[in-house]
């Protein structure tokens, strides 16, 4: 983790202060979340904007938290420009993701940077793969890998039954932007690293089986 850059504290101020100008305004909230109808009007600042709303002060405490420790190895290893990069690439990637599923629900809506944050999350670990994350409930570090394909795993069980009020696919679409990024921006991790590129790559080879099947 080491020291906190200050693109990272720009990006934490830039979601608490416009999160908070979404609790307590309404008309904002609603003209810059996603939205697919909104989208397709031709509102497309909303691919961008809506990463920096939340729903409530614990959604947006959770996702600054978990770029807060994982923001620094990504710096680290690629600079603050290409940690921009992949932050915005991977916001993206997972609306887009988003719009493809839900392209005909006009009223689907989300707000969040969980896209953007699972894809430095899917970054730090392909940089950093002997990493260790520590759950709450779990009192023994689990390696950063075996979290990001379990999760991403859960993330494709979770779209294709619509468990809970989350966008399960703006997360696993920020995962797969963040992959995709880092490879691109740090390729000799196919020399140094093929074995975690190929095991990481596994829920997302799933997904695309699973949707050109239609079971999803």
């Amino acid at each position: 983790m080491g020291n906190l850059s200050f693109i990272t504290i720009i990006i934490i101020a830039a979601n608490v202060i416009v999160s908070l100008k979404g609790f307590n305004d309404f008309s904002f909230f609603e003209k810059y979340k996603f939205n697919i109808g909104g989208v397709k009007r031709g509102e497309q600042i909303r691919m961008i904007s809506s990463g920096f709303l939340h729903v409530d002060t614990q959604h947006l405490l959770f996702n600054m938290l978990t770029l807060y420790f994982f923001a620094n190895p990504v710096i680290v290893h690629l600079g603050e420009i290409n940690f921009l990069i992949v932050y915005f690439g991977s916001l993206l990637v997972g609306n887009l993701l988003s719009l493809y599923f839900h392209k005909n629900e006009y009223h689907y809506s989300a707000v969040g940077a969980s896209g953007a944050v699972t894809g430095i999350l899917y970054s730090a670990i392909l940089l950093n793969p002997s990493m260790s994350l520590y759950m709450f409930f779990i009192p023994i570090p689990i390696p950063a890998y075996i979290f990001g394909i379990g999760y991403l795993l859960y993330s494709i069980y979770g779209m294709k039954n619509s468990v809970g009020n989350i966008g399960h696919d703006a997360h696993f679409g920020g995962a797969v932007g963040g992959y995709v990024i880092t490879l691109v921006l740090a390729p000799w991790l196919f020399s140094e690293n093929i074995f975690m590129v190929v095991l990481l790559a596994i829920p997302i080879v799933i997904l695309y089986v699973m949707r050109k099947t239609g079971k999803i």
